[in-house]
């Protein structure tokens, strides 16, 4: 085939691909107005959720089994993802916050997810992303819980306590290389902006090369980067993104200790979905520590009905000192027969108890 023939081909596809994309476009508002008109029907108010993680996630899973080639799997899920983030749009206004400035990690994960076609808040702090979403002022958010080599993030933890207004959405990892950026060379840096999980994450480098400069922990990397561009003799650990946005070189590439590290986040909202069969569940408990047993108690109900456990964490309650809440992620759905039935068993063992959300595994 000659050049001319195939620009023309490509031409004449180009033509069928926009009919298809606005023929998909007018049936996703038609699902909107479907949804509207069911909520009306049940007396229910408010606008529907136009994000269904689980209904995303049997799109993505059939994109891919359709997929032939040459185009890679990832291509066209990226593809897919920018023709819902669209369809979305046209179905509501809908806002995502996350911990900001532009270029966050929680920024990458959140476009990640939903795309170009919405709008997007930053927030300085990820209590203000929790809080934001509890009182209704974005549609969704989007804040890290933990990270492969460093653990739990605990910031987003003890925002949890006392938020009984949001509901965990869905999960996204995202793989994470951190790098150090500066107006200056290594030899002439004298302070380290970043996150704490970013410090983490980058110890055993910054330990090698950089021992006695001072670390300073900042609300998020992009901040990191903001204030590293303005100082001299200031570095930032964050990621090459954020060196273009905030004008600085990229003076060493993955200094994080772990080669596969990753992050994973949830998307936040105001409920959760229905099952899938393939879901988690992050619950939030205390016990009474002074009855001899009543973790241990409280766990093994999960074991009696075949309920694996895949986290717990631990918080101060705040109420008083000594006094712990758990955060326990188990596979199920909270509506699923055996989860409910160990959700009614383990009250009795706890003092108070909370479904902060059920969500789909995250496997795309």
């Amino acid at each position: 085939m000659d050049l001319d023939s195939a620009r023309k081909m490509i031409s004449d596809v180009d033509r069928q691909l926009v009919e298809l994309l606005n023929a998909r476009a007018r049936l996703s508002v038609n699902v909107g107005a479907a949804k509207r008109h069911t909520l009306k029907k049940e007396g229910s108010e408010g606008e529907p959720e136009v994000y269904v993680p689980g209904q995303e996630k049997r799109v993505f899973e059939k994109v891919r089994g359709l997929n032939q080639g040459p185009l890679s799997n990832d291509s066209v899920c990226a593809i897919y993802r920018e023709i819902m983030s669209a369809s979305i749009s046209l179905q509501s206004d809908v806002t995502v916050g996350y911990l900001g400035p532009a270029g966050t990690f929680s920024h990458q994960a959140a476009l990640n997810r939903f795309g170009d076609s919405l709008g997007y808040v930053a927030y300085g702090k990820i209590g203000d992303v929790v809080h934001a979403v509890a009182k209704d002022e974005v549609t969704y958010g989007v804040v890290p819980i933990e990270n492969s080599t460093f653990g739990a993030v605990v910031q987003t933890l003890d925002t949890f306590v006392g938020q009984p207004a949001m509901k965990i959405r869905a999960e996204v990892y995202l793989p994470v290389t951190q790098a150090l950026l500066s107006r200056f060379q290594v030899d002439a840096i004298r302070k380290v902006y970043s996150h704490p999980q970013a410090f983490g994450q980058s110890r055993r480098w910054l330990d090698q090369h950089l021992p006695h400069a001072a670390r300073v922990e900042v609300a998020s990397t992009a901040k990191a980067a903001e204030l590293a561009a303005s100082e001299n003799y200031a570095a930032a650990i964050s990621s090459e993104a954020c060196a273009a946005i905030y004008g600085l070189d990229v003076v060493a590439k993955d200094i994080t200790t772990a080669r596969d590290n990753t992050t994973r986040f949830f998307v936040l909202g105001q409920s959760s979905d229905g099952p899938t069969g393939d879901d988690k569940t992050l619950l939030m408990l205390t016990v009474d520590h002074r009855e001899p047993g009543a973790l241990c108690g409280a766990l093994n109900v999960f074991a009696k009905h075949g309920i694996n456990q895949t986290a717990i964490n631990s918080r101060p309650s705040g109420q008083r000192q000594w006094h712990y809440v758990f955060f326990v992620e188990i596979i199920g759905h909270a509506q699923d027969t055996n989860v409910a039935s160990a959700l009614d068993e383990i009250k009795s063992y706890c003092l108070d108890l909370v479904v902060l959300g059920s969500y789909p595994r995250q496997s795309y």
